[in-house]
């Protein structure tokens, strides 16, 4: 694994007016305290275009975008649109995506496709369910949806990173063990090589599930954890800033 800055990004889902602008600018001022850490948010679409003016260091991104440039899809967002509105990322393949909208790993990839091609950075997530996990069988879900999620051809793999979140550790205060977390993210790192090549061993590999400042130090010192996906722990400065100054290596009280 190529020795990157550990990438800490918020995902805020469907939290956010303009008065959270605020938390962002706040956020922004971590991350350039940090320049050790990569630090981004991704706010509800509506938001996007006036982050990026506020937030003018950290990296801005989407939770989501359609596979096609353009046409008639009420509602939807392309990812050309995105990068217009000052994203520089965007999330694919999130397991509320492939449940609350019955996301295949076709469509997950082809989202990640339109998102390269657009210039876009791609997080794209996998993770297994606790019923899969249960039955031992969450290295083979999860490296099955990666094996069938991940963007092919030219250009794919420069901005892409992977997120590892456990289906059942999301905003559940559950979190797996550090061999679980490690012997995982393993998993990850040798289908991404098998996908990619040698290509495979610069995809940062994010953990992604209760991440908070308490834990954060811990989890991010695993082996081959190259960042965090953070859910509700992002949604203020105060809390982001814990996983900011954890993944810069610094102690959190």
């Amino acid at each position: 694994m190529s020795q990157q800055r550990p990438y800490v990004v918020g995902n805020w889902k469907m939290h956010g007016t303009r008065a959270m602008l605020a938390e962002a600018r706040a956020i922004d001022r971590a991350g350039q305290r940090h320049p050790k850490v990569e630090v981004a948010i991704a706010p509800p679409f509506t938001l996007i275009h006036a982050a990026r003016k506020e937030a003018e260091q950290i990296g801005i991104g989407a939770q989501d975008c359609h596979p096609v440039d353009g046409g008639a899809h009420t509602g939807d967002i392309s990812a050309a649109m995105l990068a217009d509105a000052g994203a520089s990322f965007v999330i694919v393949g999130h397991s509320e995506r492939r449940s609350n909208h019955g996301e295949s790993n076709e469509l997950v990839r082809a989202k990640a496709e339109s998102a390269r091609k657009a210039g876009l950075g791609v997080i794209l997530c996998v993770g297994e369910s606790e019923a899969e996990r249960d039955a031992g069988r969450a290295e083979e879900v999860v490296c099955g949806q990666l094996e069938a999620s991940a963007p092919q051809g030219a250009g794919m793999v420069e901005k892409l990173s992977v997120a590892y979140e456990p289906v059942w550790a999301i905003g559940t205060g559950r979190v797996p063990s550090n061999a679980d977390i490690e012997a995982m993210h393993r998993a990850i790192r040798a289908r991404l090589q098998a996908i990619y090549g040698a290509e495979g061993d610069d995809i940062r590999i994010l953990y992604g599930g209760s991440v908070k400042a308490e834990n954060a130090a811990d989890i991010l010192g695993v082996p081959e954890v190259g960042g965090a996906l953070v859910g509700g722990a992002s949604l203020t400065a105060e809390s982001f800033y814990g996983i900011i100054r954890a993944a810069s290596g610094e102690n959190v009280d």
